[in-house]
């Protein structure tokens, strides 16, 4: 009974897990630089499309607690939640990297 159950749980919950991350709610001041699909919409900031989960989480956590002093980020980041982080990270690394044009 507990498997026939786990199993219609499971086919439940496919499609959402399918469907990727959820766009984060916090998206919006972070796309200003680094746009909302990762490809970075100012000169200097980095594209975040397609970097790894670990590094995005890792890199935004420092920002938020000030162990990478970039005031620009510190700002924008601000009082961030480990869950908001979360979904950032998750968000950004779901994302297609930039295409590098072949010369």
């Amino acid at each position: 009974m507990r498997l026939v159950l786990f199993a219609v749980l499971l086919a439940a919950a496919l499609p959402a897990l399918a469907a990727g991350p959820v766009r984060p709610a916090r998206l919006g001041l972070c796309a200003a630089c680094h746009g909302p699909t990762g490809i970075a919409q100012m000169p200097g900031a980095p594209n975040l499309a397609g970097q790894r989960l670990d590094y995005l989480r890792n890199a935004l956590a420092q920002y938020r607690d000030g162990r990478r002093d970039v005031a620009v980020m510190r700002a924008a980041i601000g009082p961030v939640s480990d869950a908001e982080l979360d979904a950032l990270a998750r968000w950004y690394s779901a994302q297609a990297p930039a295409v590098q044009a072949q010369p």
